[in-house]
């Protein structure tokens, strides 16, 4: 890997974050007949949200629409250079709840079975147990303190974070790895070379990735692409029609 510093104003403030869950986290990740699984690693959208729903983006109580907004809401977090990274699972396992909701015949026709005949008001979700933990990255120099407490997943599930380290890196550039998970769409003015996918809506996220690009050497085995945030395609931001929130 070669390397070649850039100017001192290049200079990045990173903050080293740790999450351990309290409660058990549902997303819905795969949905398989009745099955709804959560995939093991944490989605940067919905960390933002969680992080600065109460700061900076402050999303309303009651929604009108279930389509999201994510580049109206992130783009305020580019506007006060704030950006946070996937999670990577330190230590995570599964635990499986079994639901069953009532039907409302008064309300509306019952349906009590789909085509491949199972209940439609029955199933089952595959979710985080709690006590797991992960590692994120909040990277800029953002004056809003982190929560120590945040809700995640469709069950508004507690977490607790820790902010591990907090310093200033400077910028390189050259060809280099990043094991820790990304979003594609937010990698700045770096060129990717091979990478392994992680599926999971609305945007799948890389790992494993080769760039070549300005990064920011936090350790000897933790390199991060140097200039990332926020970006919504507009045919990403028009086709997205599911959430993580």
């Amino acid at each position: 890997m070669s390397a070649a510093s850039l100017d001192a104003a290049s200079s990045v403030r990173v903050k080293r974050c740790h999450l351990t869950l309290h409660d058990g986290v549902y997303f819905a990740t795969r949905e398989m007949g009745t099955l709804f699984e959560t995939e093991r690693y944490l989605h940067n959208y919905a960390l933002s949200y969680a992080l600065f729903q109460d700061t900076i983006i402050r999303t309303p109580y009651y929604a009108g629409s279930q389509r999201p907004t994510y580049a109206q809401d992130l783009e305020l977090l580019n506007q006060v250079g704030a950006y946070v990274t996937p999670a990577r699972p330190l230590n995570v396992r599964y635990q499986l709840v079994t639901y069953k909701i009532a039907q409302t015949t008064y309300h509306q026709r019952s349906q009590q079975f789909e085509a491949p005949n199972y209940p439609r008001n029955i199933g089952r979700v595959k979710e985080l147990a709690p006590g797991g933990t992960f590692e994120f990255w909040v990277i800029g120099s953002f004056a809003e303190p982190l929560p120590r407490w945040i809700r995640l997943g469709k069950w508004s599930s507690k977490a607790e974070i820790t902010v591990i380290s907090d310093a200033l890196y400077p910028a390189q550039r050259g060809t280099y790895a990043c094991t820790h998970p990304l979003n594609p769409l937010d990698l700045g003015p770096n060129t990717i070379q091979i990478f392994n996918v992680i599926s999971m809506p609305p945007v799948s996220l890389l790992t494993n990735a080769t760039f070549d690009g300005a990064y920011i050497e936090i350790e000897k085995d933790v390199l991060l692409p140097y200039g990332m945030r926020y970006t919504f395609p507009a045919i990403a931001e028009s086709g997205s029609k599911r959430g993580t929130r």
